[in-house]
């Protein structure tokens, strides 16, 4: 063996023995054992309040109890068909026309909707479709006999297909930019029109991706939770999240919130198993790059068909973002700002969504640090437990939602004191852990790259722990940290779901302040509470998104 082989089997030895003794996986561990203790913690009030009144518990399961459940289903269905039917055809029209005017700015219009606060899209959708709403007031002056509402089924489909068909819209158009160029070239060679080219090279694409998509709506339509609250209207339409909400805060039934909460969550867990067996993205984003060259040519009749479409589409996107705009700046935006109550709520939105922020990057940069660190260090192929834990742990809350884990502890907190005390620890704990899944997609290619690049030399050095992160990786993570912060704080700050269980008049965040003025009738001041947080949450996911952009270059 030359000294240079020798030189370099002493690195290889000495790289392997940091690598085990590694504190980033250390950090991983604290991570995982911080995330298992709010989900195991949530699970064990569960279980207790379960087995303390398993009769009652039993009980529950009656004919309302499988209405409920019905309901989830058959809204979760409509809304799914609802959503993707139309966006199949949406996005193969934006597919046939990847270079007019407009086109940009359109996809970013459909970006728009999922960085909207659940609670600001269905007031939107309240001042547009309602019984006040702009159509109400067309209606009448047509000569209508009077606009019947949105209010139950109809208002939760039409907030649902808002949010969901521009997001399997840009899914479906994200799977159509996948097929090769050469076989548009060679359709075009052929002479191949609009029909064969859709049913041999266009509709293949589309029906690999649509369970997929399929199932990712619905999923998110299963665990919608606000939108239900604000639209469903009564008793009729209530969903299992907010029957669980109802069960807790007004009957105060645990038997039933228990029986709820463990079929909400066995529906997940079971729409979650078949989105990974598709191989969806779960975490519900889609990337568009530069959109592709095309060979064939597009005759006026399908233009013309084609441009109707995407016009549609583009008003029932637009519709809900504009109505809240004209009924936020109706509203008495001085008066509101010089109230101590919206001043008090803003501020303590902003500093729960600042701290579950910053802890959701802490524990993602955890995770994905323990998990590069575990690869290096595995011999064999397989991987252990710790490394799948690092490396799926974090997935693992989209089985559990956020009424659900807030359920679960505020059975556990009763029996031990005030509830509503701990309500800044749980929306900061419970919203930082459910921002994982995105943060983890920004932080993770980043972190690996900046590895490959980087940790042989770190080990000739020496160099490990804060010296490492702030001296090596922090350059490279600089970026898509910022990225991971602003997406997850905007995610914090619409949240409606552990606040809408943990709130009190001593604990309010501007979406649980705004839910009360919707409830006491107060729409004037819920449109421009409903304006200033759509405008903070737009405002950080283009922040984001700009810095996502950056981060793509730099790469």
């Amino acid at each position: 063996m030359t000294a240079k082989e020798h030189s370099v089997s002493q690195v290889d030895r000495w790289f392997s023995v940091q690598t085990r003794s590694d504190p980033r996986i250390t950090a991983g561990i604290v991570a995982l054992a911080a995330t298992s203790l709010l989900i195991g913690g949530a699970f064990a009030g569960l279980l207790a309040e379960g087995a303390h009144d398993f009769s009652g518990a039993w009980a529950a399961f009656d004919p309302y109890l499988f209405r409920v459940v019905r309901f989830t289903l058959w809204q979760a269905a409509l809304s799914t068909l609802l959503s993707v039917g139309p966006a199949l055809l949406v996005a193969r029209a934006l597919s046939r026309h990847p270079r007019f005017p407009g086109r940009a700015f359109i996809l970013q219009l459909f970006a728009v909707p999922l960085a909207l606060p659940a609670i600001v899209a269905a007031l939107g959708i309240l001042a547009l479709y309602g019984r006040a709403g702009y159509f109400a007031g067309l209606s009448n002056w047509v000569g209508g006999q009077g606009w019947p509402g949105i209010y139950g089924l109809s208002g939760i489909l039409v907030a649902h297909v808002f949010f969901n068909l521009p997001l399997a819209t840009r899914l479906f158009l994200e799977a159509l930019q996948t097929i090769p160029s050469d076989q548009w070239r060679l359709a075009s060679q052929l002479g191949m029109g609009a029909r064969p080219a859709l049913r041999l090279i266009e509709w293949p694409t589309l029906r690999a991706a649509l369970p997929g998509a399929a199932g990712l709506v619905f999923m998110l339509c299963i665990t919608s939770f606000t939108i239900v609250l604000t639209l469903g209207g009564g008793p009729a339409g209530t969903t299992l999240e907010v029957g669980i909400y109802q069960a807790l805060r007004f009957d105060f039934d645990p038997a039933r919130a228990v029986a709820l909460t463990l079929l909400q969550i066995a529906l997940t867990f079971v729409v979650v198993l078949a989105l990974t067996r598709l191989g969806a993205n779960v975490a519900g984003d889609a990337n568009l790059s530069v959109a592709p060259r095309r060979y064939l040519l597009v005759n006026r009749t399908e233009a013309v068909l084609n441009a109707l479409l995407i016009g549609l589409a583009l008003l029932f996107v637009v519709g809900p973002m504009a109505a809240t705009v004209a009924a936020g700046l109706g509203a008495d935006l001085g008066r509101l700002a010089g109230e101590a109550t919206v001043r008090q709520a803003t501020l303590t939105s902003a500093v729960l969504a600042f701290l579950s922020a910053l802890l959701s990057v802490m524990l993602s940069l955890a995770l994905t640090m323990a998990r590069r660190a575990l690869a290096l260090n595995r011999r064999s192929g397989s991987r252990t437990l710790l490394e799948h834990a690092t490396d799926t742990g974090a997935g693992f809350v989209l089985v559990v939602p956020p009424i659900v884990i807030g359920a679960g502890w505020f059975l556990l907190l009763r029996h031990l004191g005030d509830v509503f005390a701990v309500a800044p620890l749980m929306v900061v704990t419970v919203n930082a852990v459910m921002a994982m899944p995105f943060a983890l997609r920004a932080v993770r290619p980043a972190y690996d790259a900046a590895s490959e690049r980087h940790e042989r030399l770190c080990a000739q050095l020496g160099i490990s722990g804060w010296s490492r992160l702030w001296l090596v990786d922090w350059p490279s993570l600089r970026r898509p940290l910022a990225t991971a912060f602003a997406f997850a704080m905007a995610l914090s700050l619409g949240d409606l779901g552990v606040i809408a269980l943990f709130g009190s008049d001593s604990v309010q965040t501007l979406p649980y302040l705004l839910l009360a003025r919707m409830g006491s009738y107060r729409t004037q001041d819920a449109a421009g509470l409903a304006l200033l947080l759509g405008l903070v949450c737009l405002a950080l996911v283009l922040a984001a998104d700009r810095l996502g952009k950056g981060m793509a270059r730099d790469v």
